[in-house]
């Protein structure tokens, strides 16, 4: 039995029937234990390519990122066992930088957009709303986090095979900058409606958050134990054309 949960094809199969779970209505939290299991044992490089081979097969990348939120959930009960050897991460490194702008996006979200939105719930007058919307304008920066990591590492990522977590990860990317730029939509045209805002605003931030788990404990382990050190270090020299948010 347990030869036969571990055959790639019986997981390929299981993985397309929670997909479609997902998209009939099912939770998170009620399809997490199939993942759970599914995932027992394999690494996330292995997970990538049978999303990849759905993809190949004529699954929507759009059906493949109602994973995104599972991945997370289980993930991080998990992610230390699944990449246990830790890549160096030097200051210049790419991915080092790439962290560093993480610390930076969640330094604005805790220290700015979590106080401040308190204060809006609390009372919504004029100078709580603008202080929301400065914030909302210093978090679009993540945009230039995105860019670069859009430029410059996925295109490393389908030179190698490795097709289906770009679509899906930028797919995911596009969806949290629209999200941001309702919020400011929200906030510059703000009329009492605080409910929606509020709704919006923690929605972005906790994908946001969610995105960041996805980039430094799966895609970033991935691409370390794939890019040779020549390719990071094109990456590193083309970084000082594409801004930085730091």
């Amino acid at each position: 039995m347990s030869e036969y949960i571990n055959n790639r094809e019986y997981r390929q199969t299981v993985l397309k029937e929670l997909i479609t779970e997902l998209h009939e209505g099912k939770s998170v939290e009620e399809v997490k234990p199939r993942f759970e299991k599914l995932i027992e044992g394999i690494s996330a490089t292995e997970i990538s390519e049978m999303e990849q081979a759905l993809i190949a097969d004529g699954m929507p990348v759009e059906e493949i990122q109602r994973l995104c939120d599972v991945h997370a959930a289980v993930f991080k009960g998990s992610i230390a066992e699944i990449h246990a050897q830790k890549q160096e991460d030097v200051p210049g490194h790419p991915v080092h930088t790439f962290r560093l702008e993480n610390r930076a996006i969640e330094e604005i979200i805790n220290n700015s957009i979590k106080p401040h939105l308190e204060s809006f719930i609390n009372s919504d007058q004029r100078e709580s709303v603008e202080l929301l919307a400065n914030d909302f304008a210093k978090l679009w920066e993540i945009d230039k986090h995105y860019a670069r990591k859009e430029n410059l590492i996925f295109p490393y990522m389908e030179k190698y095979g490795i097709t289906a977590p770009p679509k899906v990860m930028w797919g995911v990317d596009d969806e949290i900058r629209a999200e941001i730029k309702e919020v400011q939509k929200l906030l510059d045209n703000y009329s009492g409606n605080k409910e929606e805002v509020v709704e919006k605003a923690e929605n972005v931030t906790r994908r946001i958050v969610e995105m960041i788990f996805k980039e430094e404990d799966i895609l970033l382990p991935m691409v370390l134990e794939t890019l040779a050190e020549d390719e990071w270090i094109s990456i590193e020299e083309a970084s000082g054309e594409l801004a930085s948010l730091l």
